[in-house]
Formats: C-alpha cells, sequence, structure tokens
C-alpha cells in the first residue's frame, strides 16, 4: 500500500489502515452517487469534465466564498430562470436520499485525526486522489489548507477612469421608490419608452421579465458602462458575486449618420431640442433606425439561465431605459457616435448650409438716389413757422407717496420748475437759471418752496441741499433769506462786500441824518447803526438792503424790501421808535 502511494507520486498520501479512511471514501461515493458529487473529500480541489462544463454556465465556485462545498451539476432546478442550486450554500434545497454530512476545512481537523500531507501541484496520471483522513466517518476536508481565500468582491465594479468621447460611465442608479415603482411605467419620455417596448416585445418569458424589472427598482444594477453598440454592467443576483451582463445593439453606417445629420440640420428646432436634453419624434422617424426593434437587443449574461432575456440582462435593459429619459445622447452613443463628436459636426454643417444660402440669395437693391439727382441745384420750400408757445407752463401730475419712496412734494416742486425753465427758454430762447452755480440753483430752489417756518418738511429739504452744496442748514436758511428779497443780486448783497464808487453812497448819511436818525457808520458798502442792531447794505444794482442782527452778535439776517432810497428801506423795516 504504502509502496503503491510512492510511485504514483506525491499528489495525496496513501490511506493508513485502521483510520477510517475506507469507511469516509464509501460514504462519499454513495453520496457522489446520490448527488452527482465527484472528487468529495479528497483535499486536491480537482474538477472532473462534468463540474468544468456546469462551470461554463455558472460562475467558478471560489473556496471561502460561501459556496466553496463541492457543486453538483446544474440540472433542472425548482425555477429555470433562477441559477443552480449549490450544496453547503443558503439557496440550496436538501437532496432527498442524501447523507447528512458534516463539511469542516483542512484547518480544522477532527479531534484525533492525523494530518494529511497536502497534495502534489501535478498529481501523477492515474493516480487515485486519497481522502483527507479523520477520526470521524461522517467528517473530511472540503479542501486543502492552502486553498487561496476569494478576494473581496469590490464596490463596483466599473472603471470610470477609462472614459472617453466613445465611453461613458453611469454610477448606479438609485433603487425606485415603491409608490412610484407601482404607480407609474418605468420609462418617464417616449423613447425611453420605444426602448423598453423593444425589450418586452422581444422577450420570451413575461416571469422573466417581471423579475429583472424588480431587480431594476430594488437597485441591483451597478454602475452602466456605455460604448457603441453595447451596455455593460454587473448586476448583483442571490449569490455573494455579482454577475456580468452585456446588451448588444447594430451601430450605424457612414450613410445613415450622414441621413440623420442632414435631417437634423434641417431645422434649427431639432439641434437645440438635442441641446436640452430631448429626441424629437420627427428626428427619430427620419429614416435612420435609431431606436431599436423587436429583437434588435441581443442580450448576454454569465448566469447559467439560457432564458432570452435572463432576469439579470432584463434589469440592465430597465435601467438604461432611465439612462435614455435622462439623456437621449446614450442612445446615439450607443449606435456609435459620441455626443461631442455629433455636435461638432452638426455645426459645421449648419455653418456650411448658411454659407451656401448666403452666396446663392442675391443682394436686395439699396434705396436711394443716383448722385447727380443728389448734388444738383434745387430750391428748397421754406421751413413750416413755429407753432405758437403755451401761454404758461402746465401743472405736473400728482405722485403717490410710497413708503421709503422719494418725496411726493418735492417731486412736484422739481417737475414744476422744469417746465418753468422750459417754457421760459422756448418763448425767450434763453435758461433764466443756466448760468447759475452749484450754490446758487440750490438757494433758489430752496426759497421756491411755498410755506413759512422751518417744518419738518422744510428742514430735511435744508438738510439734503446743504449736504450737497457743502453747507450748513443755517448758511442755507440765511441765503434763502437774502433771495426772497432780491433773487441773485439779494445773494451777492448777503456773500459779497464790496467798495462802491463815490456818489450813492455819500449822499446816504445826510439823507439819514436829515431824517432824524442817528449817525450810521460806514464800512465799505454797509452804513451800520450805532445800536448795532440796523445794518444798511448798497447793492450793485443800486438798492439798498435792509438788515437785523442781535446787538452786539453781528449775526445779520435780511430784512424789508429793497429801495433805492435808504430812509425808505429802513422806514419798510421798522417803527421810528425801533430807529
Amino acid at each position: 500500500m504504502h509502496r503503491r502511494a510512492t510511485a504514483t507520486g506525491s499528489a495525496d498520501e496513501a490511506p493508513v489502515p485502521g483510520d477510517g479512511s475506507d469507511a469516509v471514501r464509501r460514504r462519499a461515493m454513495a453520496a457522489g452517487l446520490a448527488g452527482g458529487v465527484s472528487g468529495l473529500g479528497d483535499g486536491s480541489g480537482a474538477v472532473p469534465r462534468w463540474a468544468r462544463a456546469a462551470g461554463s454556465a455558472d460562475e467558478a465556485s471560489v473556496p471561502g466564498d460561501g459556496s466553496d462545498a463541492v457543486r453538483r451539476p446544474a440540472v433542472a432546478a425548482a425555477d429555470p430562470a433562477d441559477e443552480a442550486s449549490v450544496p453547503g450554500d443558503d439557496t440550496a434545497a436538501a437532496r432527498p436520499g442524501a447523507h447528512p454530512t458534516t463539511f469542516r476545512t483542512a484547518s480544522d481537523p477532527a479531534p484525533g485525526a492525523r494530518p494529511a500531507p497536502a497534495p502534489a501541484s501535478d498529481p501523477a496520471p492515474g493516480a487515485r486522489p486519497a481522502p483527507a483522513p479523520a477520526s470521524d466517518p461522517g467528517t473530511f476536508a472540503a479542501h486543502p489548507a492552502h486553498a487561496p481565500r476569494t478576494p473581496p468582491v469590490p464596490r463596483t465594479m466599473a472603471s470610470p477612469h477609462r472614459d472617453g468621447e466613445l465611453r461613458r460611465t453611469f454610477p448606479a442608479l438609485p433603487a425606485r421608490p415603491t409608490a412610484e415603482a407601482e404607480g407609474a411605467g418605468f420609462a418617464e419620455t417616449w423613447w425611453g419608452e420605444a426602448w423598453l417596448t423593444a425589450l418586452e416585445e422581444g422577450a420570451l418569458d413575461a416571469a422573466r421579465l417581471a423579475r429583472g424589472r424588480g431587480y431594476a427598482e430594488r437597485g441591483h444594477v451597478d454602475a452602466i458602462t456605455v460604448t457603441p453598440g453595447l451596455v455593460l454592467a454587473y448586476v448583483q443576483g442571490s449569490r455573494p458575486r455579482p454577475y456580468r451582463v452585456q446588451v448588444r445593439v447594430r451601430t450605424l453606417g457612414d450613410a445613415q449618420w450622414a441621413r440623420f445629420l442632414d435631417a437634423a440640420a434641417d431645422r434649427p428646432g431639432h439641434i437645440a431640442a438635442l441641446l436640452d436634453k430631448e429626441m424629437p419624434q420627427t428626428l427619430a422617424d427620419c429614416g435612420v433606425p435609431l431606436l431599436p426593434g423587436p429583437g434588435d437587443l441581443e442580450p448576454h449574461c454569465s448566469c447559467p439561465d439560457r432564458g432570452h432575456p435572463c432576469k439579470h440582462a432584463a434589469a440592465l435593459c430597465y435601467q438604461t431605459a432611465r439612462l435614455l429619459d435622462a439623456d437621449p445622447f446614450v442612445l446615439l452613443l450607443l449606435r456609435g457616435r459620441g455626443e461631442r463628436e455629433l455636435l461638432d459636426a452638426l455645426s459645421r454643417l449648419s455653418a456650411a448650409r448658411a454659407a451656401r444660402a448666403a452666396g446663392d440669395r442675391r443682394p436686395d437693391d439699396l434705396p436711394g438716389v443716383r448722385a447727380t439727382e443728389a448734388l444738383a441745384p434745387r430750391t428748397l420750400p421754406p421751413l413750416p413757422a413755429p407753432l405758437p408757445p403755451p401761454p404758461h407752463p402746465e401743472q405736473p401730475p400728482a405722485y403717490p407717496a410710497a413708503p421709503g419712496g422719494p418725496d411726493p412734494f418735492a417731486l412736484d416742486q422739481l417737475a414744476t420748475d422744469a417746465a418753468a425753465r422750459a417754457h421760459a427758454l422756448l418763448t425767450t430762447g434763453r435758461d433764466p437759471v443756466g448760468g447759475l452755480t452749484l450754490w446758487q440753483d440750490a438757494v433758489r430752489l430752496a426759497a421756491a418752496r411755498p410755506g413759512s417756518g422751518l417744518t419738518a418738511a422744510t428742514r430735511a429739504l435744508y438738510a439734503s441741499l446743504a449736504a450737497a452744496t457743502g453747507r450748513t442748514p443755517n448758511e442755507l436758511a440765511r441765503a434763502v433769506a437774502a433771495w426772497r428779497q432780491g433773487g441773485l443780486a439779494g445773494l451777492a448783497v448777503l456773500e459779497e462786500p464790496w467798495d462802491p464808487p463815490a456818489g450813492r453812497f455819500d449822499r446816504a448819511r445826510p439823507l439819514l441824518l436829515a431824517a432824524d436818525l442817528p449817525a450810521f457808520r460806514p464800512h465799505r458798502n454797509r452804513l451800520t447803526h450805532p445800536g448795532g442792531h440796523l445794518q444798511l447794505r448798497l447793492g450793485r444794482d443800486g438798492l439798498w438792503y435792509a438788515y437785523e442782527s442781535e446787538p452786539g452778535r453781528e449775526d445779520w439776517w435780511p430784512r424789508g424790501t429793497p429801495d433805492l432810497d435808504p430812509v425808505g428801506a429802513l422806514t419798510a423795516l421798522a417803527t421810528p421808535a425801533g430807529l
């Protein structure tokens, strides 16, 4: 026995008499005959021919992923659309007649069991694999201790870093709310519905479509990659490792793309709709098969189900319809052209058509007259007589008051002043206030405000005008009194002392003495009462302007009406007792 094991190579250790391995081999053979399992408990990981044939339709079993119990053949199951059940997986049902067996890895041998040597990587042809020894006849190792662990499944199987003009990867779409999934169709646009119509009319089993739609609604589809003629994604089924699913669509030829571009460039609204992520139905009906028909979708899936389509491919098609709803350029990419390439081609085609249309159109005849007619001497008719000016400026409209808005009274005053100036300019040919400085015009506007006394509105007006001119409200009020006394000349008397020539000023003092008034003190163009409360000022216009002040304060304010006679200016100001 030992010599034979040595001759067959180091693939397995020969069984030791009396260690219970014969019983193990008989029970394993019995279980293999009942369930179609080969190589149970041999520790070598060898896969027979029928297991390899079944593995072509399903994923290969990987030790350590929860399905590392030896698979049985994928024979008729309860539902042919589901994956083949696997012994030891949580989805496999117990087979009738199978002997209950306890699976234990080689790294955790049964108590008292002698560890078996590791099998050689290349056993000799014809060598019989030896079962792993165990003290318990119903216990044996499922895999050798050095079997590699299953690599963890990544969060996503997509590669968005490889995207380009002809490759786009879309993140996994979230699950749809239950109320939305039950109350409305899956697609929201007519072209998305056309995609699903092609899927549903070409399907052979409505039950698989329903399960695939459920997968899509629950978000079992990973990130989707779209390239010309291909939609690729991984779909999570009932097993830990997702299935690789492809849906192929025939791409368009160059002649079909030329026809599509011509139809899109015929109407500017087509290009605008595409930029707005809309697909005009007239553009889809241009004679080019943009949307697939029944049988045009070719699904391929790595699951063992051979339905057309399986539920994983159906789930991918349903999620693709949601991508088409959001961006019709996904459909055009499936047919072979990227978004930037199409927009550039449409721009060039539109520019070429516009250039051809401009070249074919004759320029319009420009209106006008010949130069000889324009330069010929001729007598022009007289201008019509101007319209008579209105007798007076009209009143402006009433301005309603608004919270936080301008003062309607101030607006009315400005409009009235503008109308008066326009009327004067129309009738006399000159603006009466056109030569005023900013300060003089501010004084004029303040003096034109009707009313007497510093009311709240007047104080607000004075404050704004004084701030705009760099003066104080008190200075503006004194200037307003001078303007109301004598206009621009009265303001000059207030602000501009001057030296009058001999004559009128020198004759004023004898006139005041003849009227039994005290001798006024002269200073430049001013005569001041000895009591210090009255003053006469001679203006450049020859008029005398009276001023009053508190005695000893030199705070002079214009009073009364200017007069050619200094005595008359004072008489109109106060009583003789006050003089």
